[in-house]
Parts: structure tokens; C-alpha cells; sequence
């Protein structure tokens, strides 16, 4: 799959175009955007940055600007005059000041539609998940120390055969994680703003549309896939930690600000939550005063969910595309503002 543009539209006709491509450093930087340049054809000028404040006169002279998670504020909006499209490289937006790019007319794209971040984290969110159920960090760990943990740690093994997964948002990744929870024999409920068709529900093993509260009483595992909005930030406060099991896990490969971080290390240290999975944290990279670095029962990854290799390309070229289609008069998709 490559980019395509309208082979009945001239190249040469329209103007050339500036678009900035602001990829983060802890997501690969200048050497992940650089493999943007080639994808573009002669009617872009591309220019590469890890930080939007980088290049002053590229901001300043930006049509697009593409941010792979690298901050778009109110400040780097008025600073370009001439901007066009704010393009998302993640189905995530909540790096950019939606509210200035609205007030500037100013849409705003992600690559939602595009699904090219849902097979690696719904694998991902797998991974947290079989580490937590067979205490694999604690028992690699303890090998590597010589010590045959295996009495120590048997009590704290389990299946997720029989057990019971929340998912908290069933969108395009959600459900992904959901038909794999199918295929290890667990129960699915989920909550969102409305249940799925009966046909739908019956694919995913006859998953139960519940509100949040009471997928948090009900579930072993819960799983979070909503997107971080006003509304969402710290869905799982102090409060709603203390609905779950003791015995649950909580996994979180969408956004670290979904949850109160300190609520949940809290949890973890008191023992009234059995272990969490997380690759999102806030903010990323996490400092080293993170209490959940050091709490009991925890498996961590570096914002690895959406960056395997071949999700790196799907997500280029749906950004990408999405430009293209801008700069060729086309409507764009995955509009959020």
C-alpha cells in the first residue's frame, strides 16, 4: 500500500506546499519523521522537528502540520498563519489544543478509520494481561537471581479461561482485544455510549453492554480503550479503584491520564487491587517520582502498543494519505475538530 493522489489532478498545477512534520522524541523523532519525506511528492516541502518550537520560520510557514504525540498548543497555532490541517499520526488527539484550532477554523484529523494501531495493541494489551496472570517479571526475575520461586509464586498464578474482561471503549481496538479474549475462553462485558447490535454482541461471545460502575464490580480484568478527553481524564479515580475486585487487574495501553495514577499506586501498596498493566503513563516518559515504577505487582512498557514496525508504516501512510487528500482539494477523514 502506497499514498496515492488523483492521477487526474496535475502536481504541477498547484501550489507547492509546506508541511511540518513534529514528531516526538520519545517516539522515534527526526529518524521516524524522516521516512515521512519520501512519501510525499513534489507539490510538499517537508520539514522534520521533534518539538513544534524547533524551527520557528517552519512553523511559521506550516500548511500542515503532522504531530506524531508532540504537543500542539494554542501558542504554535497562532504562530502559524497559514496553517491548513492539523493531521494526528494516532488515533489519539489530546496533545493538540482542539479549542485554538476550532477558533481558527483549523481542522484537526487523526487516523482512526485507518485501523493501523488495533492488532499491536490489542497484542500488546494481551501481553500485560498473560504477564500479570503468570507472574512473569517476578519469575524471570527471580531465576535470574538464582532463587526457584516457584512456591513463592504459585498462589498468585491464574488463567484468564473463565474469567471475566471489561472493556472500557469498544471501538475499532476494543473490539480487536475483545475477539481475542473470546479465543482464550473469557467473558466479555464493556462499557460505551450504547450497546452493539444483538448480531454484533453474539461474535464477541454474547458480550453485556454495563455501565462503568458495574463493569467495574464485575470484571477480573479491565481494559481501557477510550479516548482522553475532559470527560474521560481520571475515569479511574480513588473512587472507582475501590469498586473493583481485589483480585482484578487493570490494563491501560490508551492513555496514562485515564486513570489517577497516585490512586491506583495507592491501591496496589494497600493491597485492594491485585496488579496493573501499563504502557501509557502521564506524562510520557514518566519521571522517576512515578510511585507505580516501584509498586507491587506491576508490568510496564514504554508506549511500545502502537510502534512495531508494521504499524509504524500502516500509521505514516494513513497520515499521510489523509494530507494528500488535503493538498488535492479531497475531503479528509477522522476529522475530531
Amino acid at each position: 500500500m502506497t499514498p496515492t493522489t488523483d492521477p487526474a489532478a496535475d502536481p504541477g498545477t498547484r501550489p507547492v506546499k509546506n508541511v511540518l512534520a513534529v514528531i516526538s522524541p520519545h517516539v522515534g523523532g527526526r529518524t521516524a519523521g524522516a521516512a515521512l519525506t519520501g512519501l510525499f511528492p513534489g507539490q510538499a516541502r517537508v520539514t522534520v522537528v521533534e518539538t513544534a518550537d524547533e524551527d520557528p520560520a517552519a512553523l511559521r510557514a506550516a500548511n500542515v502540520l503532522i504531530t506524531g504525540l508532540s504537543p500542539v498548543t494554542a501558542a504554535h497555532l497562532a504562530a502559524a498563519p497559514d496553517l491548513e490541517l492539523v493531521q494526528c499520526a494516532s488515533h489519539g488527539f489530546d496533545y493538540v489544543d482542539l479549542d485554538a484550532a476550532r477558533a481558527r477554523s483549523v481542522p484537526v484529523c487523526t487516523i482512526g478509520s485507518s485501523s493501523a494501531e488495533k492488532q499491536n495493541v490489542a497484542e500488546q494489551t494481551f501481553a500485560l494481561m498473560l504477564a500479570l496472570a503468570k507472574q512473569l517479571v517476578p519469575a524471570h526475575t527471580a531465576l535470574v537471581e538464582a532463587d526457584w520461586a516457584l512456591p513463592r509464586l504459585q498462589q498468585s498464578l491464574t488463567e484468564l479461561s473463565g474469567k471475566t474482561l471489561g472493556i472500557i471503549g469498544l471501538g475499532q481496538i476494543g473490539t480487536e482485544v475483545a475477539r481475542r479474549a473470546v479465543a482464550f475462553d473469557m467473558s466479555i462485558v464493556y462499557a460505551g455510549p450504547s450497546p452493539l447490535a444483538p448480531e454484533a454482541a453474539a461474535r464477541l461471545g454474547g458480550a453485556r453492554h454495563l455501565s462503568v460502575d458495574e463493569l467495574l464490580r464485575t470484571a477480573d480484568y479491565i481494559s481501557l480503550h477510550a479516548p482522553l478527553t475532559e470527560r474521560t481524564r481520571h475515569l479511574l479515580d480513588a473512587e472507582r479503584l475501590a469498586l473493583l475486585k481485589p483480585t482484578a487487574f487493570v490494563i491501560n495501553t490508551a492513555r496514562g491520564a485515564l486513570i489517577d495514577q497516585d490512586a491506583l499506586a495507592d491501591a496496589l501498596e494497600a493491597g485492594t487491587l491485585a496488579g496493573a498493566g501499563l504502557d501509557v503513563f502521564d506524562p510520557e516518559p514518566p519521571t522517576a517520582a512515578l510511585r507505580l515504577l516501584k509498586a507491587p505487582n506491576v508490568v510496564l512498557s514504554p508506549h511500545v502498543a502502537g510502534v512495531t514496525r508494521e504499524t509504524l508504516v500502516r500509521i505514516a501512510l494513513a497520515a499521510v494519505q489523509n494530507v494528500l487528500d488535503h493538498l488535492a482539494g479531497k475531503p479528509v477523514r477522522d476529522v475530531v475538530s
